[in-house]
């Protein structure tokens, strides 16, 4: 695929800022980069505590929900948590759970089930809970939307908190936007355009944790027992993709520390079964490899499995908890595979690469894996693409777009062929009859004023540094910016006109690259590449008749130092890369 590399242009007094902060003119560009513009910003971003995220009862309606919940553990009443199946809901139901049983609440929980309920709350979990004789329906990662089935419960005589940090529906009206907040008793939910609250890109399970953090205070609780609560929201943080900016870096950076020690007797052992040292524990372990297997329960199976993980306290029962969620992803992997080896045949075989958007139809894929599918499909093509599959009753699908295209107004100009939608801009849900499939690709392509333009994936680039310039204390100081992640993403570099002077291909598969380069001046730089290596070398034999002197390469790259039986040198790892031509021949 071509990629556009472009490099960022924001401006700053670089110089000004590094002697301020006692950082190099480098980290202080990348910082811009990231929109972190003044001092009290960039003193947040680098040194941020705990104490300096905003305080729980700015959120509106805290103190509100506080108060109900206080009187009801003083009645006895029993409070039932509605979370969500997937990994910031199931954290979000561990953090309430956990903290209103510390509290002495009669408090226990339910999860819909992905495909038999939805998305969260509905009359059949309400009339559920009725008829266990709950008193209070606290939601958590659901709820905003769920006006109707909020009035059936208060109709029943319950009392329904929501915390929830989804957007608020609205009404477009001759007047403006309506937001449409459902009637509950109380409702905290940062997005709201009444709260002001200064930070909001909260996942539920912050939410949550801003919540018990507020009950704790008013009843005298010490805060250290929020330690195990702090590594689920931190879990969640990175789960739910939130951006890695504000309050959610400090939450994931002092969650991760913890984690290094965990209180939580399931997360030690997922951290076992799946080889992770929970010294080296970085947020790309989190959002890859831990919060996937906690997601593989409530999409093959149930998400009450991952949070009774979380609640279990024998090593025993907890590992094997453990290893079934593991072995659930596994599975969850490998379906995916197959089902975009599935979709990349149809793609071919249809003739889609000339469709603006690829609706893609696999109607034996399992539903909960449609969303997973469409994120790998527009990675590889960079399109918009949704993947349609057959549920119960209607086909179902999930799309994920591209900048450029905004998928939630795409659907409201199919909305008189669908029974259901939902979404953002980048991503969105629906369900249709069977027979409008085809009906909703054509329109979807015959409106879609995307052009080819749209379809060239950027690169951004950092810094153009040479390798020349990087030193263990720049590697060691851009360390400050961790967590990398969702909008701090890890810094790329870039060089031009690097010659390749030895090329080998190690592991099992051949693509890892090990190659040793020269720079314009004759240094040696030694790299590594991860990804990729069959095609380098594929377009080095191809182009250039496999005669490493013959072509230049140029690079996005990471700085880092290799060590290797206690010697340490600098290492560029290449994260992409163009051949052209050696300007000597």
């Amino acid at each position: 695929m071509r990629e556009q590399w472009m490099v960022y242009t924001k401006k700053a007094d670089f110089a000004a800022i590094a002697e301020k902060f006692g950082i190099s003119p480098v980290t202080a560009r990348i910082m811009r980069n990231r929109d972190v513009e003044g001092e009290d910003a960039i003193h947040m971003f680098l040194h941020g505590k705990l104490e300096d995220c905003h305080d729980p009862e700015l959120l509106k309606d805290m103190e509100k929900a506080a108060d109900i919940l206080l009187d009801k553990l003083l009645q006895e009443k029993p409070i039932r948590i509605i979370g969500d199946y997937d990994v910031d809901g199931v954290c979000a139901t561990y953090i309430l759970y956990k903290g209103l049983a510390r509290l002495g609440a009669k408090v226990d929980y339910d999860i819909p089930h992905r495909i038999r309920d939805g998305y969260g709350i509905n009359q059949e979990l309400i009339v559920k809970a009725w008829e266990a004789d709950i008193d209070t329906i606290l939601t958590c990662d659901n709820g905003i939307s769920a006006s109707e089935q909020i009035v059936y419960a208060r109709s029943l005589g319950m009392t329904v908190i929501v915390t929830d940090h989804h957007d608020v529906p609205f009404l477009e009206t001759a007047e403006g936007r309506i937001e449409q907040i459902p009637p509950a008793d109380a409702v905290i939910n940062p997005k709201q355009s009444a709260c002001k609250y200064p930070f909001k890109g909260l996942c539920g399970a912050a939410v949550a944790y801003k919540l018990i953090q507020y009950l704790f205070r008013r009843t005298r609780v010490d805060e250290r027992e929020l330690s195990p609560l702090l590594e689920a929201a931190a879990l969640a943080t990175v789960g739910d993709v939130m951006v890695l900016q504000g309050e959610n870096r400090i939450i994931v950076r002092e969650g991760l520390a913890r984690m290094a020690d965990s209180r939580i007797t399931g997360l030690r052992q997922l951290m076992e079964v799946n080889g992770v040292n929970p010294g080296a524990l970085s947020a790309y372990h989190l959002g890859f490899v831990i919060g996937p297997c906690l997601n593989a329960g409530g999409r093959l199976d149930t998400a009450k499995k991952a949070l009774e993980l979380f609640l279990s306290e024998d090593e025993s029962a907890a590992g094997a908890l453990a290893l079934e969620l593991k072995e659930l992803n596994d599975t969850r992997k490998a379906m995916t595979l197959q089902g975009v080896a599935r979709a990349e045949a149809i793609i071919e075989e249809e003739h889609m690469e000339s469709d603006p958007v690829y609706v893609i139809y696999l109607p034996d894929c399992h539903e909960s894996l449609a969303g997973i599918i469409a994120g790998r499909i527009r990675e590889k093509y960079n399109h918009p693409v949704f993947i349609l599959t057959d549920g119960e009753r209607t086909v179902k699908g999930s799309g994920r777009s591209i900048e450029g295209y905004h998928m939630y107004d795409a659907l409201v100009e199919c909305q008189d062929l669908l029974a259901a939608f939902g979404g953002h801009p980048m991503a969105a849900g629906l369900s249709l009859p069977a027979e409008n499939v085809d009906m909703f690709r054509n329109r979807l392509n015959g409106r879609s004023a995307l052009t080819e333009a749209d379809f060239i994936p950027k690169l951004w680039i950092d810094v153009p540094l040479p390798f020349s310039y990087v030193t263990e204390q720049l590697v060691e100081e851009l360390k400050c910016l961790e967590p990398f992640g969702n909008g701090n993403s890890k810094p790329a570099f870039a060089q031009k006109g690097l010659q390749i002077r030895r090329l080998d291909t190690v592991g099992k598969t051949g693509q890892v690259v090990k190659m040793t380069l020269l720079d314009g001046d004759g240094r040696a730089i030694e790299a590594v590449m991860f990804n990729g290596g069959e095609e380098l070398k594929a377009e080095l034999q191809e182009k250039y008749s496999g005669r490493l002197d013959r072509a230049s390469l140029n690079v996005i790259y990471s700085a880092g130092v290799n060590e290797y039986n206690g010697v340490r040198t600098l290492q560029m790892t290449i994260n992409h890369w163009e051949l052209v031509p050696n300007r000597r021949y």
